[in-house]
């Protein structure tokens, strides 16, 4: 696994962990909220992983950004597709989204070297 791919997925995991073992009932229900979103529904994962692929990426969340680009990729996005969602979230965001499209496009490459 990519070194870049791997430490965020060990981080992510590891305080994810920690967050959730504090047993807090609202941040237990909004990770929840977040899982039961993101599965098949009237809209495909694929769909769902690109349109939160844009949000995250107007919203400038990096770790979100990455976290969508990997889920997208499992569920068969291809780098043309991300391109164009990139795009569409560059346009919406406007010129401030540039830097965390350059750290998407990093992100993508060190997936598909995985």
């Amino acid at each position: 696994m990519h070194k870049k791919v791997k430490e965020f997925n060990d981080y992510r995991e590891e305080m994810n962990g920690k967050i959730l073992n504090s047993d807090n009932k609202v941040i237990k229900r909004i990770f929840n909220l977040d899982t039961n979103t993101f599965k098949e529904g009237h809209l495909p994962i694929k769909t769902k992983e690109l349109l939160g692929l844009v949000a995250s990426a107007v919203l400038r969340c990096d770790d979100c950004v990455q976290y969508h680009l990997e889920a997208a990729m499992k569920s068969g996005v291809t780098k043309e597709e991300m391109m164009e969602t990139m795009s569409i979230a560059t346009l919406v965001g406007g010129t401030i989204v540039i830097p965390h499209l350059r750290r998407a496009v990093e992100y993508w490459e060190a997936l598909e070297n995985n």
